[in-house]
């Protein structure tokens, strides 16, 4: 008993003076940096707290580090010594580490290099293209082969994620948007504009593409740090002399082979062939429209309004977390341009959107969720939709997103969304001034109710020149009917293609469906359009 109160009594006392001693100690100038990445970690929180479908670690060969220097053919010896076209004085700069790098990616980790560049082959055509508006190195497209093995999904150990591997504080700095119903550092094209922005920052700050980089792995303050205390003048020499730093100040073994994994990625890609790699497909670069979806859209179900499974439309949109959009905010989704029109139409339905008054919810002792579907009046397969469940288990502490009231309904828009266009099809009769579902049901001898169900209706409400398809009308009826909805083609414009056009824009100014403008111009979906072809457009 004794010996235990004089061990309390000497951790007591230790305690005490090494409280004292760090309140009067210098404060170091990597506190900031410190405080920083601890707020960051904090912030990966965001990241494990909730299941996300589809997130990736990195691939360790990314991490690992090679110690061993392969024997190297003669090809591969010529490849090594030459210059890689990225306006970088390389010849001077083939250092060990760079050799290492390069038999490590052309020998043991070969075929993941080759895993890689076929992964690249949808964005590299788009990274090339912001580069070039930028002004920038093309050989910068090689950052991602090094960060992620462009990899969107892929989230590292730290916290970084997507092809560019932000940190979510430098991310939300450059206008990537990172919160629980979304991350757009997974955004490949949203991603790959700030990050030119942030190599424009850093080049700027240092004027060497070589320290630009490193300091795109370790961060400005560190590398700004280590130059002013060393009085290096460029990354080699910083290199060589990161043993005068004090152990914290360093650069890590990370930092230090970052530019050297970078050259030698670059001296493999410009060289494939001689290398005996699969040559990258320039024509095979992803052909995805923009289209803006509003706060609160049901994602599952504009997936399903557009033919897609939601796999198929997460692979074009990594950046969503939910199968919601996050409210009070338009964000971007990526489709295929043969399904523009049928996202159009979806969108501009007021069913799209019925997730009003959702909320973040945190598990409490005794849920289930059977009781917070009761306690909310949403069922239980609607929650776990929305949330990407599939087990009844529930975790105290988690969150769940808890959407309004009537939110089932929209789990069957799609349903709806193609009931109308089918009706849109086989319109019979165009609303007049004066109609209501009442008065054309009476006329035609069917229930409002049956009408509504065949035309895909929620609202009783009608537009003076809507299209409605009356079932069971007798022949003449639909004969007149069919012939005053056709009269929408009474106009024809003989439109002039011009740069940048396509089916998708074209039908969206003249408010027709793409399907007609290929029907009236004996078109398809690999027809090309040039400028100055003329297509034929009929509009009311």
């Amino acid at each position: 008993m004794l010996k235990s109160l004089q061990l309390i009594a000497l951790l007591a006392l230790f305690a005490f003076f090494a409280g004292c001693s760090a309140k009067n100690a210098p404060v170091d100038e990597t506190a900031l940096d410190t405080q920083v990445q601890a707020e960051l970690e904090k912030e990966v929180g965001v990241d494990n707290e909730v299941a996300d479908s589809g997130v990736e670690p990195l691939d360790p060969e990314l991490e690992e580090a090679p110690q061993e220097t392969e024997v190297l053919t003669p090809e591969e010896e010529k490849v090594l010594r030459s210059s890689n076209g990225i306006l970088f004085d390389l010849n001077e700069h083939d250092t060990k580490e760079v050799q290492q790098y390069f038999g490590f990616f052309t020998h043991k980790a070969r075929k993941t290099f080759d895993r890689w560049l076929k992964r690249s082959e949808p964005f590299l055509p788009y990274v090339r293209q912001v580069l070039s508006e930028n002004n920038m190195p093309q050989d910068l497209a090689m950052l991602p082969f090094a960060e992620s093995g462009y990899n969107a999904w892929a989230y590292s150990r730290a916290g970084a994620a997507g092809m560019w591997q932000f940190m979510p504080f430098t991310g939300r700095k450059f206008g990537l948007r990172v919160d629980w119903w979304v991350d757009e550092r997974r955004d490949p094209y949203k991603s790959t504009k700030a990050a030119v922005k942030y190599l424009t920052v850093l080049h700027e700050m240092f004027g060497d593409w070589y320290l630009a980089l490193a300091a795109y792995n370790a961060g400005e303050g560190k590398i700004g740090r280590a130059l002013k205390r060393t009085g290096s003048k460029d990354f080699f020499d910083l290199t060589k002399n990161n043993h005068k730093l004090s152990r914290r100040a360093r650069l890590r073994a990370e930092t230090k082979n970052y530019v050297p994994k970078f050259i030698a990625i670059s001296k493999i890609f410009k060289n494939l062939d001689e290398l005996g790699f699969t040559n990258i497909d320039w024509n095979n670069g992803i052909q995805v429209e923009t289209v803006k979806v509003p706060g609160g859209t049901d994602l599952l179900a504009l997936a399903k309004a557009c033919g897609m499974k939601w796999s198929e439309f997460h692979k074009l949109n990594p950046h969503f977390r939910r199968q919601v959009s996050p409210p009070n905010a338009v964000i971007n989704a990526y489709l295929p341009e043969r399904v523009m029109a049928d996202a159009a139409d979806y969108l501009e339905s007021p069913n799209s959107r019925p997730f009003a008054g959702y909320k973040r919810y945190k598990i409490r002792k005794g849920d289930s969720w059977y009781r917070i579907a009761r306690r909310y009046g949403v069922p239980v397969a609607v929650l776990k939709s929305v949330n990407n469940q599939r087990s009844n288990l529930l975790r105290i502490g988690k969150y769940i997103m808890i959407p309004g009231k009537g939110s089932s309904k929209a789990m069957y828009a799609s349903k709806t969304s193609k009931t109308r266009r089918n009706a849109q099809s086989r319109a019979n009769y165009r609303v007049r001034k004066g109609d209501t579902l009442w008065s054309i049901a009476s006329r035609y001898k069917v229930s409002v109710r049956t009408l509504k169900r065949s035309n895909g209706l929620y609202s009783s409400k009608l537009k003076i020149g809507q299209k409605l398809y009356i079932p069971d009308n007798n022949a003449r009826s639909s004969a007149r009917s069919v012939a005053k909805a056709q009269n929408v083609k009474q106009q024809l414009v003989k439109y002039r293609v011009r740069r940048g056009d396509n089916l998708w824009k074209i039908a969206r100014r003249f408010g027709v469906k793409v399907s007609s403008l290929m029907k009236w111009n004996s078109l398809n979906s690999k027809s090309i359009l040039r400028p100055g072809d003329r297509i034929k457009v009929y509009v009311q």
